[in-house]
Order: C-alpha cells, then sequence, then structure tokens
C-alpha cells in the first residue's frame, strides 16, 4: 500500500459487523437468566473474539459472521449443559470453562493464520461435499456433552461440579484446536449457505411481498367481518375464559389472525353457528392463499434458477 493511501475497507464490512455484534447482542439478552455475568461475558467474547478475527482476516467477512452464529450456538448450548450436568458449579468455574474454547480456538487461529487465510478469506460457492468430514470434529465434542450428561455429575458437591465443567471444557477445547483448519471451513461454509439463501430470498421479494400483503388484507378484512357481525348481533359471538368478550376491533384483529393461520389458542372462541362459518370461511380462504403464494413463489424461484447468480466479490486483489 502507497505510504499515505488510506486503506480500502472491503465491500459489505459495515453490514458484517453489524449482523454480527447485533445476532450477539440479542443471543446474550437471550441468556441473561443464566446469571448477571454470563450475559456480559458473551458480549466481551464476541467483541473480542471478532476484533481478532477482523483484525487477522479483514476480507474473511463469512468466516468472522459465520463465527458469529457459531459462537452463538456454542453460548446456547453450554448454557444447556451446564445447567443440565452442572447446576450448581460456582459461577468463577462456569466463566472459566465457557472462555477455555474460545481461547484455544483464537490461539490455534493466530498461530496458523498464514495456513488459515486462505481459508477464511475465502469467496467461493461452498461445496456441501465436504461439510461431513470436517463436522467429524463433531463427534468426539458431542461424546464430552453426552459423557457429562449421563454421569451423575450434578449430584457432586459444588466444588466437584466446577471442576468437572472445567475439566470437560478442557477436552473440548483440546479438541477444537487441534481440528482448527476444519473448524473454520465448516464457519466459512455455514455464513456462505446462510448468504446463499439469503440472495435467494432477496430475488424472490416480490412474489413474497405480494402474498404478505394479500395476507394481511384477508386478515383485515375478516376481523372487520367479525366487527360487524358483533354490532348486529344481540348477544354475544364470542367468549373467552372469563366468559363472554365484547370483541374490540384489536381483539378482532388477533382472532382473525390466529383463526387465519390455524393457531386457535383457544383464548377467544366464537359461539354462534353463523360466526363459527364465518371464521371456517377464512380458514379455508386463507389455505387457498397460501397455496396460491407457495405456488408463485416456486415459479419465481424457478425463473429465477434459470439465470446465472451473481458473481460473489473475492478478496481484494483477485
Amino acid at each position: 500500500m502507497p505510504q499515505g493511501a488510506r486503506p480500502v475497507l472491503p465491500e459489505g464490512w459495515l453490514r458484517s459487523v453489524a449482523m454480527t455484534l447485533g445476532f450477539g447482542l440479542v443471543v446474550a439478552g437471550g441468556l441473561a437468566d443464566q446469571g448477571t455475568v454470563f450475559p456480559f461475558l458473551v458480549i466481551g467474547v464476541a467483541a473480542l473474539g471478532l476484533g481478532t478475527l477482523y483484525l487477522l482476516f479483514p476480507h474473511g467477512l463469512h468466516f468472522a459472521f459465520g463465527t458469529s452464529a457459531g459462537l452463538a450456538v456454542y453460548a446456547c448450548l453450554f448454557a444447556v449443559m451446564g445447567r443440565a450436568a452442572f447446576p450448581e458449579a460456582p459461577q468463577p468455574a462456569r466463566a472459566l470453562a465457557f472462555l477455555l474454547p474460545v481461547a484455544f480456538f483464537l490461539a490455534a487461529v493466530w498461530w496458523r493464520r498464514r495456513s488459515l487465510r486462505l481459508v477464511a478469506e475465502a469467496a467461493r460457492p461452498f461445496d456441501l461435499g465436504h461439510l461431513p468430514r470436517m463436522a467429524r470434529w463433531l463427534i468426539p465434542v458431542w461424546a464430552v456433552g453426552a459423557f457429562s450428561l449421563a454421569l451423575p455429575v450434578n449430584r457432586l458437591p459444588v466444588f466437584d461440579q466446577g471442576a468437572g465443567l472445567v475439566a470437560a471444557m478442557l477436552v473440548i477445547s483440546v479438541i477444537v484446536a487441534a481440528s482448527v483448519r476444519t473448524v473454520v471451513l465448516l464457519l466459512t461454509d455455514m455464513a456462505l449457505i446462510t448468504e446463499e439463501l439469503a440472495g435467494r430470498a432477496a430475488r424472490m421479494l416480490v412474489p413474497v411481498v405480494a402474498f404478505l400483503a394479500m395476507y394481511v388484507m384477508l386478515v383485515i378484512l375478516f376481523a372487520c367481518f367479525y366487527r360487524i357481525a358483533q354490532g348486529l348481533s344481540m348477544v354475544p359471538l364470542f367468549h373467552g375464559p372469563q366468559g363472554p368478550v365484547p370483541l374490540p376491533f384489536p381483539d378482532a384483529l388477533y382472532f382473525s389472525l390466529v383463526t387465519q393461520a390455524t393457531v386457535g389458542y383457544g383464548d377467544v372462541t366464537p359461539h354462534d353457528d353463523g360466526i363459527r362459518l364465518l371464521a371456517s370461511l377464512q380458514v379455508v380462504a386463507g389455505q387457498v392463499l397460501l397455496l396460491f403464494g407457495f405456488a408463485e413463489i416456486m415459479r419465481t424461484r424457478r425463473v429465477l434458477g434459470a439465470e446465472p447468480p451473481p458473481k460473489r466479490p473475492g478478496p481484494a486483489g483477485d
């Protein structure tokens, strides 16, 4: 790079960073019931780890985003396994156990950064053929988890549970560090698959938006029908768990939506033959609209499938 020249950021870096951090914040918020420390630990690890990866591989946006998804899955599995197998493990042991695989992974990536650069910054289409081979390292990892759940570790004293959790995560850390290349390749392909699906969804945006607009119009139309029927009736047409309900428009809109979606929570139910017939007509209309929308989306997919896909941008200098 010439002296004084500003570094050129790779295309899509802002979107990738925003999606990565946003995803991490959502996962951390969902794990907030694990204690006051764990969510902040997840955010801190995500910021440190992804910052390191962006520094090492500035063009590896797919790898960084795939790593954020992998970190989210790891945090969720850690919370579930920790609660089930090591419920009384102390917070310091939980924090150390959570950090170990991430630290080992980042250290292994840093150690092998030169050989991993081509993998992490790959912009090629994903290859489903090598996914089973890359996922072999998951077998011993899952074995450690199954072994921890099978043993009566949750009956041990508090200190022993913490030591067991740290030991289990230490074994997983060694496995991840030893298989760092396949882990990087898998995380990169996860992001590429996600991008491919997002691209296909974007190309089908027109029929999807048209279907949603018709769906919403049908929900509103039947909600108005329910309100009109309720206004013309001398007796309550809808009942709830506590008896008759007046069904104001927000409730009518809610009842229309759950009826068309065939969810049927049972909190608002029709108590008249005429209104039941009207609800049945909405269910049939919703199903016909669903079939029509699915047919249009598939037709658009076939048409777009005949077109050459847009070229995925590669690293600078390609």
